[in-house]
């Protein structure tokens, strides 16, 4: 018989959260090993497996230099590569059309990582030598864990757009680690909070059920305490599956939706488990516009497969998709037309991965910009200078505008103590062939976030003996 329960927000939860022996599981989650034989250290750029043009522009002293760690294969390169593709296309697009950054040229390079932890942290190694480096930006949780203590003594920081270590926002004790735009705790306050206005109010939540689906790993359970505390606070029931990765076989976890007959179900999964989650609620009657996936599992790859039996089902947005953006059409202009595009096919660009690893490459290239304003135009940044640019990091309405983003991102602003900047997001609908904006930018509440980032972040900083940063560290 499936149990239903309203767990406390323990201690014991959140050192779970924060033990870096879950950085042995790959990351974003994967817990597969790494292909035999395989290793970062040998990896040469991937090609896009579709006749896309991924390149190197080679490091040197006079290049700001941007390591890209992707993976173009494995069981979540659907989703991989038009992250991938949108990250070094907008590199291509700076150089291209700008010059580079105030006339200092970026040289990038990618790394496969297959999405596994160890091999993430070769390519860290090998690149991290390289001269101008400018961040990393891991494109896994597990990956992301596994540099954490890394970052601060080689003195890189870390830029985790929407995943990693949720308690990482506090800049007080996590100097190089930026989970820009939101982490999986505001993902999950915004979620129950669209679903507390669906219902009328968060009290109307009381006695409701709401399942977590969740790939077992880092990355799926990362949301767990947020989850607990909502209950805790309203009274709903909280159910919670774990999906053994990478989620091809979840036939006996949508028997156990279907068994419990939840009012709600939140989808935490990546790549294949997407797609496969929604197969499975179609096949047991589970109606799709109850489902309600994190911004990983609202992505095209994640409902072509799937079609119309998909429609109806919602998910978090961080940026919007398609090609009407000005950003966009000016990739369309100065790199696809000229023949130097990365993705296999122009009708990629534009979709809802490929426009977050765009955003996320821009967020770089921005952080370099505010970092020259103070250590001088027209020069390379260290990496410890980025870091500065990173907390630094000012882009308004207005200025999104200017670098032709328009609305498909929300404002962000860094500061020493908050190394998000936002914490809004929009949900979006599949109707069948394309997503739709569902909502307005719904804000996490920090009164519920905000207490558990300072709890967790002073947990680990104890553990680790890591000192809470002065004023004067915050201005260097």
């Amino acid at each position: 018989m499936t149990t239903f329960f309203r767990p406390a927000l323990t201690a014991v939860a959140i050192a779970g959260l924060m033990t870096l022996a879950a950085c042995q599981k790959d990351g974003g989650g994967s817990s597969a090993p790494a292909a035999s034989g395989a290793s970062a250290t040998a990896a040469a750029p991937a090609a896009t497996g579709g006749g896309g043009n991924s390149t190197t522009v080679a490091a040197s002293a006079d290049k700001q230099f941007f390591p890209l760690l992707s993976y173009r294969t494995g069981p979540y390169a659907p989703n991989g590569i038009p992250w991938a593709d949108g990250k070094q296309d907008y590199l291509k697009l700076i150089n291209e059309r700008d010059g580079g950054i105030n006339g200092v040229q970026i040289a990038y390079e990618e790394c496969e990582t297959g999405y596994a932890t160890d091999r993430g942290v070769e390519c860290y190694e090998r690149l991290k030598t390289k001269p101008g480096v400018s961040m990393f930006d891991p494109q896994s949780t597990g990956i992301t864990f596994a540099l954490t203590e890394k970052a601060p003594v080689d003195k890189i920081p870390l830029m985790t757009f929407g995943y990693g270590l949720s308690v990482s926002q506090n800049g007080d004790y996590f100097k190089w680690n930026f989970p820009y735009m939101g982490s999986y705790w505001t993902a999950a306050d915004v979620l129950i909070q669209h679903l507390g206005q669906k219902e009328g109010g968060l009290d109307k939540l009381k006695g409701k059920k709401v399942t977590l689906v969740y790939h077992d790993s880092p990355f799926g359970k990362e949301p767990i305490p947020l989850v607990q505390k909502r209950a805790e606070m309203h009274g709903f029931e909280l159910q919670m599956l774990p999906v053994t990765a990478p989620g091809v076989e979840q036939k006996a976890t949508w028997l156990q939706v279907r068994q419990s007959k939840p009012d709600y179900v939140l989808l935490w999964g990546w790549g294949v488990m997407n797609s496969t989650a929604l197969k499975e609620a179609q096949a047991t009657g589970f109606p799709r516009d109850k489902i309600y996936g994190v911004w990983w599992a609202g992505a095209e790859p994640d409902v072509k497969d799937v079609g119309q039996g998909a429609a109806g089902y919602n998910a978090l947005a961080l940026n919007g998709s398609g090609q009407d953006f000005p950003v966009v059409q000016d990739i369309l202009k100065h790199v696809y037309d000229k023949g130097n595009g990365t993705a296999s096919s122009r009708a990629e660009v534009g979709s809802v991965l490929y426009n977050r690893g765009m955003l996320i490459q821009m967020l770089g290239v921005e952080a370099v910009r505010t970092a020259q304003e103070k250590f001088g135009k027209g020069k390379v940044m260290t990496a410890e200078q980025v870091r500065w640019g990173m907390e630094n990091l000012n882009l308004s309405k207005e200025r999104l505008a200017e670098l032709g983003f328009g609305d498909l991102a929300h404002p962000i602003q860094t500061t020493c103590q908050d190394h998000m900047g936002s914490m809004a997001a929009r949900v979006q609908t599949w109707d069948g062939s394309k997503w739709n904006t569902a909502t307005d930018w719904i804000q996490a509440d920090q009164a519920v976030v905000g207490p558990l980032v300072t709890a967790g972040a002073e947990k680990y900083a104890a553990e680790k003996k890591i000192a809470k940063r002065d004023a004067a560290d915050c201005g260097a």
